[in-house]
């Protein structure tokens, strides 16, 4: 589970800005959007967040941080060429600066605090320091510079081969990464979690690929009571695998890409998914699911990870929820997470989103609602609604918010129209 996770100096964020899902003291909703972590002293975490804001204020920059420090982690080095960390640009002192990523989570009942900074040639500070029996232990801390000189304190606790691992990791790559390549079983929780548990996504979602594969095994029926319960009017679906024909490419796609395309595919079984809809006259029928609208197609891509997640209780971060669905359906899988008989391994749900038909605390406690904003200096900065302490099942947020009082709201001047043209 993820408790927090911070970033700074990272494209529109100079200063640290820190997201929690430590639930507060309030009990309102605590049954339904509050889980307790496992381990030795299990903390009380949120199962959603949503953030709301104006646009370029910083919503994406947060998210995409995350992404890029998952990134960082499970790539190895070479991949990714100069290190994909990008400074704030708006005051030239800090283009020397280095990124800071930093997530503490939960990962096989144990409390783990990891973190990093770096430029796009080096990795300058590392560290990690975990829980494992409710009392800090320092595992490992890095200092280095770019020239490459490195400094490594190793807590006794970090049992393995440390030297070998300090001494295979380079400069511009992960202490954490090296090590567990090298067959380091102690560190490979903290690895997996942002491999295996963390599962981003930006605007436009994940393609149909892994809600395919649902849907040749047994979790086909889950998919389909998934768009069922999303008042889709989808019965049935199928897919059908044709032998790939050049007529299915686009025609859009450049010919040097067409005739790749034609090469690497001859001979291979193309999955075309077919959804069944009952017209009420006895003769249903069946379309194919580029045929279906953008907001079916997004909801049957979503419809795979969503269950995944929370049958596994596993962390999604989306971008831009609200992108091509109607808000019901956005409550709809908002709630799915908020759903103790549907989430019952702790799933969590990270969100940005600029539908306030949601911002009520019908659907949310106070505590899982943050504000993205920009100032006069173009720097993002991240606050929780509850610093203006907005009266428990009184207050109505929707309405407060767009009336200004928590900010994060867009200042639209009226156009100037030259009467003399």
């Amino acid at each position: 589970m993820l408790v927090e996770f911070s970033v700074a100096n990272f494209k529109s964020i100079k200063d640290e800005a820190r997201l929690s899902l430590v639930a507060g003291p309030g009990k309102e909703r605590r049954e339904t959007n509050v889980a307790m972590s496992k381990g030795v002293r299990p903390i009380p975490l949120l199962r959603s967040a949503a953030i709301y804001g104006a646009n370029a204020a910083g919503k994406t920059n947060l998210l995409r941080a995350l992404q890029v420090m998952q990134r960082m982690v499970t790539r190895p080095t070479g991949d990714l060429g100069e290190l994909p960390v990008t400074p704030f640009r708006f005051d030239p002192d800090c283009e020397a600066r280095p990124t800071t990523f930093e997530v503490m989570c939960f990962a096989g009942g144990v409390r783990y605090q990891y973190g990093f900074s770096a430029t796009g040639r080096a990795v300058v500070k590392e560290w990690l320091y975990a829980w494992p029996r409710g009392r800090v232990q320092v595992w490992f801390e890095r200092d280095g510079t770019e020239t490459g000189e490195d400094g490594f304190r190793f807590g006794d606790k970090l049992s393995g081969d440390k030297e070998v691992w300090r001494r295979a990791t380079r400069p511009d790559a992960l202490f954490l990464s090296t090590a567990v390549s090298l067959n380091s079983d102690r560190l490979r929780p903290v690895f997996d979690w942002f491999a295996k548990n963390l599962h981003t996504a930006g605007v436009g979602g994940w393609d149909d690929d892994f809600s395919m594969e649902c849907c040749s095994d047994h979790r086909k029926g889950e998919i389909i009571e998934f768009l069922h319960a999303a008042d889709l009017a989808i019965s049935d679906l199928r897919i059908i695998k044709k032998d790939f024909s050049p007529d299915m490419i686009s025609g859009d796609m450049p010919s040097e890409l067409k005739e790749k395309m034609k090469k690497d595919l001859a001979g291979v079984k193309v999955a075309n998914l077919r959804l069944r809809h009952d017209t009420g006259n006895g003769k249903p029928v069946e379309l194919d699911l580029e045929e279906e609208s953008d907001g079916t197609q997004k909801v049957f891509a979503l419809s795979g990870p969503w269950l995944d997640t929370l049958e596994n209780g596993h962390v999604i971060v989306f971008d831009e929820l609200h992108d091509n669905l109607h808000p019901a359906l956005i409550r709809f899988l908002v709630e799915r997470f908020h759903d103790p008989r549907l989430n019952t391994q702790g799933a969590q749900l990270v969100f940005s989103t600029h539908d306030t038909s949601i911002l009520t605390q019908d659907v949310f406690r106070r505590d899982q609602i943050w504000f993205c904003e920009r100032n006069a200096r173009q720097e993002t900065r991240l606050f929780p609604l509850t610093d203006f302490r907005p009266r428990k099942g009184i207050e109505n947020l929707e309405r407060s918010y767009l009336a200004g009082r928590y900010g994060a709201l867009p200042y639209v001047r009226p156009v100037q129209v030259d009467s003399g043209r």
